[in-house]
């Protein structure tokens, strides 16, 4: 087992000698949290690093998915009606084939359109020609994933890597956006 899943299974199990049991009450461990996610959602994820049976890109693709997502968007809107066709011509006009085949199911894709839809209902257009560049630009530091991923020596700590990424990188990559938006601000505009 990896380094931070190992952890991360010592941290949502019962440290007592009843295997797994929990001697203490139900609710004693169960919220407790790994990285900010409910002990559960954790286990959930690394049953899906752990399944050898599925391929690298299938595993990943599951653990993501078992992450928290927003919810389900109601279909009837007409923002959301209108930000699922901007989603759709985005990753047309991306080439983006692979994310097409599962807008149907794609948490990431259901969380795109909602923001797109809420970004819409506050009255920005945001349409896919504003959102290639932040789009390609995503796409290069989707690149740099696997990049990393693949200096993991076995297939589960790839895994994991990836999964760990998700979970911890994307709250990274905010925090940088936001300094380069200060110094952006600052060479544009000065400190007025």
């Amino acid at each position: 087992m990896c380094g931070s899943a190992a952890r991360a299974r010592q941290a949502t199990t019962y440290p007592h000698p009843t295997h797994g049991r929990n001697p203490y009450g139900a609710d004693r461990y169960e919220n407790r949290s790994f990285a900010g996610l409910p002990v559960a959602t954790v286990r959930d994820v690394l049953g899906h690093v752990d399944d050898e049976s599925l391929g690298r890109t299938i595993r990943l693709v599951a653990a993501l998915w078992a992450l928290p997502q927003v919810p389900e968007p109601d279909a009837e809107d007409e923002y959301v009606r209108a930000a699922h066709l901007e989603a759709d011509e985005l990753l047309g006009t991306l080439g983006w084939s692979n994310a097409r085949l599962l807008t149907t199911i794609s948490p990431a894709y259901r969380s795109l359109a909602v923001t797109v839809a809420a970004l819409r209902r506050l009255g920005y257009d945001w349409n896919a020609e504003l959102l290639v560049p932040y789009a390609r630009l995503m796409h290069r530091a989707a690149v740099l994933d696997p990049d990393f991923v693949e200096t993991r020596e076995s297939e589960p700590e790839r895994i994991e890597a990836a999964v760990l990424g998700a979970i911890l990188v994307e709250p990274m990559m905010q925090a940088l956006h936001r300094p380069a938006q200060e110094e952006e601000s600052a060479r544009r505009y000065g400190f007025e």
